[in-house]
């Protein structure tokens, strides 16, 4: 058998990635916010692109160029059917892309300043403004920024301990203490460390609990409770033998506290509430950031014929065209090099216009679909949600369900029910009773918190009970299932809200 080089000639079809294509699909998956920080960032390093700062009122009044019908899907047996809406969702991919919308129009925030009219005879100085369009003022009228836990906590200890060893301690205990204001190290291993008596640490700490907020650097719970009760002039023998058995109040265990503590229920109650108006954690929400406010990446609102109008939210969404106008006058000019690299950052500006285009198109499709899917949701609330998978979207719209993923990840639609995520609509299906249409999970485990609420005190629903009264409703479900969103929705089990609604709030 001879061996040698030999040329073959195959055919095989792949699938090749290339840079632009990658830029699209990051782009789907970004939300508005993402989008225009990845806008902004090609503005910076491609000439041939210009941000688009049209108003959207100077295009007129036209009808959007894609319009989609929304009709609600059929309703599950049991469930009151929704009116079908009559109108059309404007969808206006097109428009939102190429056109946009104008920024928003600003309110002024100065009158102009008349100095004949003043009653104090104010009069612009030399190089000043003399219509208050400008902001003067001084950093006397600046608010104070509020000062960290550590700092807040160094100041008391400097002020508190005149004693250069104290104020030693008092760094080392505030250096070691946790986010959440708990002191866990132990006295002895720091007396050991500065070689001083475990006696004057303790002396120190014990001082330092009282700083504010009350309760900082206690060793566990009782403690941090302990001071903010004495502190109050609140820990007397009852409240002190409720601290030492917090097991008990954790249990609700409302007879053995009443032994215990030598009361009777009412000051049982009386002294849990007590305790609940304390802080377990001090030092937890000293520093704790601002939330961020979810910004929605479609809106939707009701029409006026009682349909759904959508629309991409144009505070946030990117809006990019290419500058003709600097490539008709530039390009001719350039040398061999320069007009090789402008035509690249062309072709280049031309893909992410279309990019953006064919993202806001898709976006609105994806949306456009789960609304009319979701419409008892919308008209009716959670009860009417049904199950929902990707693939039944991506067959509707004749997309990939990995397209249909990334266009739901990460986006947020604000309706006249609240702000969703676009994955939230996606729940899994529960069997029905009697082989009818099957119920979405979300709506079950909201029909399992209405129970929960709704239930007396001397009735509380055990998982079998509640069971019993979801088949009796249509729902096919198991014990198991129960107590798994039971646990999901942080419901304590029947025995637990027995013992919580016995003890009056």
């Amino acid at each position: 058998m001879g061996m040698g080089p030999r040329l073959d000639l195959r055919q095989s079809q792949s699938l090749v990635m290339t840079p632009q294509l990658r830029q699209a699909i990051q782009l789907l998956q970004f939300n508005n916010l993402e989008a225009a920080a990845f806008v902004e960032q090609e503005l910076e390093r491609n000439p041939m692109l210009e941000r688009d700062e049209r108003d959207s009122d100077s295009f007129g009044e036209r009808p959007a160029p894609d319009q989609v019908e929304i009709r609600p899907a059929e309703p599950p047996d049991g469930m009151d059917a929704p009116p079908p809406p009559d109108s059309f969702a404007e969808i206006g991919a097109e428009r939102i892309a190429a056109e946009g919308s104008g920024p928003l129009d600003t309110a002024e925030y100065a009158e102009t300043y008349d100095p004949g009219g003043a009653s104090d005879g104010v009069r612009g100085g030399a190089g000043g403004s003399s219509d208050f369009r400008t902001d003067e003022r001084g950093i006397e009228d600046l608010a104070e920024g509020r000062a960290s836990l550590r700092e807040h906590l160094s100041e008391q200890v400097r002020l508190s301990f005149r004693d250069p060893v104290d104020r030693m301690i008092g760094a080392t205990i505030l250096a070691l203490i946790e986010p959440t204001g708990r002191f866990s190290v132990a006295s002895d291993a720091i007396a050991r460390t500065l070689g001083i008596d475990e006696a004057r640490v303790e002396r120190v700490r014990a001082l330092m609990m009282r700083f504010d907020p009350i309760g900082m650097f206690a060793h566990d719970l009782k403690e941090c409770l302990a001071v903010q009760l004495a502190e109050k002039n609140r820990l007397d023998p009852a409240m002190q033998a409720l601290l030492d058995n917090l097991d008990l109040v954790a249990k609700r265990d409302t007879k053995r506290l009443m032994a215990v503590c030598g009361v009777d229920a009412a000051d049982v109650a009386d002294m849990i509430a007590e305790l609940r108006r304390l802080d377990p954690k001090p030092g937890a929400s000293w520093d704790e950031a601002t939330p961020l406010t979810v910004v929605p990446d479609v809106l939707m609102r009701a029409a006026p014929d009682g349909g759904w109008l959508l629309e991409l939210n144009p505070e946030t969404m990117p809006r990019v065209l290419v500058n003709q106008t600097f490539t008709a006058r530039v390009l001719p000019k350039a040398s061999k090099e320069d007009k090789a690299f402008m035509i690249d950052r062309l072709q280049s500006a031309n893909w992410l216009v279309k990019s953006l285009q064919q993202r806001a198109q898709t976006i609105m499709k994806v949306a456009s679909e789960i609304v009319r899917q979701q419409d008892g949701f919308f008209r009716h609330g959670v009860s009417h949600l049904r199950p929902l998978i990707l693939r039944d979207v991506a067959a509707a719209v004749e997309l990939h369900e990995s397209t249909v993923s990334r266009v739901t990840s990460n986006k947020f639609i604000a309706t006249p029910r609240g702000t969703f995520e676009l994955k939230y609509f996606f729940t899994t299906a529960l069997q029905a009773t009697g082989g009818g249409d099957s119920h979405s999970a979300e709506a079950v485990r909201y029909r399992i918190r209405q129970l929960v609420d709704a239930e007396p005190v001397n009735e509380i629903l055990s998982d079998d009970a509640i069971v019993e009264i979801l088949r009796r409703e249509g729902v096919d479900i198991a014990r198991r299932t129960v107590a798994k969103y039971r646990d999901a929705l942080r419901i304590p089990s029947s025995v637990q809200r027995k013992r919580e609604k016995a003890v009056p709030a």
